[in-house]
């Protein structure tokens, strides 16, 4: 089944997913017949791997779209080490252990204005 429709109706989907969640969430999607351009990225605070994902899908496939990404996307707690002003900026410097949140997805849905494929 492909996912290709009216321009009119054409979003670019930017999901940005913790690296431990990419390989399940690029397999549901193939599964489901939705094309993806996969991305190597780096988060800010944490310097870990994620990935990007670009997708284009029509606006009436994407409810589904978000709802593979939301059942294949999960956060989980994760407790840091404290890292020296040496290995690292003074704006992220931190002396004690910290537990954040990871994983998870954060997506962005744009419009598309044009669409070509050569």
């Amino acid at each position: 089944m492909t996912k290709e429709g009216n321009i009119d109706k054409m979003k670019m989907v930017i999901a940005i997913v913790h690296d431990h969640d990419a390989q399940n969430l690029l397999e549901a999607l193939n599964r489901d017949g939705f094309q993806v351009t996969k991305l190597a990225s780096t988060g800010g605070f944490l310097r870990e791997g994620n990935t990007t994902f670009l997708i284009g899908t029509d606006e009436d496939n994407l409810q589904e779209l978000k709802e593979i990404i939301k059942e294949n996307c999960r956060t989980r707690k994760k407790t840091i080490a404290p890292m020296s002003p040496v290995a690292n900026t003074m704006e992220s410097y931190y002396t004690f252990p910290m537990e954040v949140q990871i994983g998870g997805a954060t997506v962005f849905v744009i419009n598309v204005q044009e669409f070509v494929k050569m």
